[in-house]
């Protein structure tokens, strides 16, 4: 995972389920700021495989659109095998699965 620029800051695009779940949070202004809520989405998603942060000027994202999420799968070459559509409900678990069992058989 890599942790972009925040889809939901409260200075920008407020949803009523991030008051519910009371994760309001400002737009960081610097890398440690990022760093630190990526921290809380880490934990308060439960993620338990690592997560990287993009740059504060977030090249990851912009290279990849990353935003919104979207799975990515890198084969052993290091290029992009699979490239999910915007999820969470462009996610196709089915196409994901044999991209992964392809690049395991080799």
């Amino acid at each position: 995972m890599i942790y972009i620029q925040e889809a939901h800051a409260s200075d920008f695009w407020q949803l009523e389920d991030n008051e519910k779940d009371k994760v309001v949070f400002t737009s960081p202004q610097g890398y440690e700021e990022r760093v630190n809520l990526a921290g809380l989405c880490v934990t308060k998603l439960g993620i338990k495989f690592p997560a990287l942060i993009d740059e504060f000027n977030n090249p990851t994202e912009v290279a990849y659109t990353g935003w919104p999420d979207r799975l990515y799968v890198i084969d052993r070459d290091g290029r992009i095998a699979h490239k999910s559509a915007a999820g969470p409900f462009g996610f196709e678990p089915d196409a994901l699965g044999k991209t992964l069992e392809k690049i395991l058989a080799h």
